[in-house]
């Protein structure tokens, strides 16, 4: 049997927090990206994370952050793994005495391979649909669009929810997935129920 990790993303209130762990997340994911509707402050961010029990891991999302911004937010919220979601370099990430992820955007036309060459400090790739702007919107994409040799840890992200998970834990196998969109009732509001649902599926599909 081989367990998925599961990150539940873009947590805003202390309830979601306590639901997604109560539920059996592996990590909990806080985005530090303004424009984004599930953006927190560094003070919001510093209290969802102690909420977190050990082996809960924090993440915190950047896009295309300013210099100095990730070190500031470090000084205050102890994340323990960084993901990033913009156009940032293998330096830009590796730079911050963190572990790391770095998304894809996959469309017709990305080599994942190539890609994930580029970052090979990278603990892993995300993928993620291509939309405009930054982050996949809630869109799955074209699984195919994986090959077949990919061997890094793979965080399947995009559009799933509780109705498609097991698929696509089923067909891709990935290391991790990643939800935000596919358990909330609104944007930035999580949905107790939807994230139960949504870890039962990927467990189901575990076997």
């Amino acid at each position: 049997m081989t367990r998925t990790r599961i990150k539940i993303c873009g947590l805003t209130r202390p309830q979601d927090v306590r639901a997604a762990v109560a539920s059996g997340a592996d990590a909990i994911g806080f985005v530090f990206y303004p424009p984004s509707p599930r953006a927190v402050s560094i003070e919001q961010a510093a209290e969802l994370v102690a909420l977190l029990p050990p082996f809960v891991v924090s993440v915190g999302l950047f896009v295309n952050p300013a210099p100095g911004e990730v070190e500031t937010v470090l000084a205050r919220v102890p994340l323990q793994l960084l993901q990033f979601h913009g156009d940032e370099s293998e330096s830009d990430c590796a730079r911050h005495g963190r572990a790391w992820i770095k998304a894809a955007r996959m469309r017709p036309g990305v080599d994942l391979l190539e890609f994930a060459a580029s970052y090979p400090r990278a603990s892993g790739i995300l993928v993620d649909a291509f939309v405009d702007g930054y982050g996949g919107g809630g869109k799955t994409f074209d699984w195919t669009l994986i090959p077949a040799g990919f061997t890094r840890p793979l965080v399947l992200s995009g559009g799933l929810d509780a109705d498609n998970v097991g698929d696509a834990v089923r067909r891709i196998r990935p290391w991790a997935v990643d939800v935000s969109s596919g358990v909330e009732s609104a944007k930035g509001i999580k949905d107790a129920d939807m994230i139960a649902a949504f870890i039962a599926g990927v467990r189901h599909a575990d076997g």
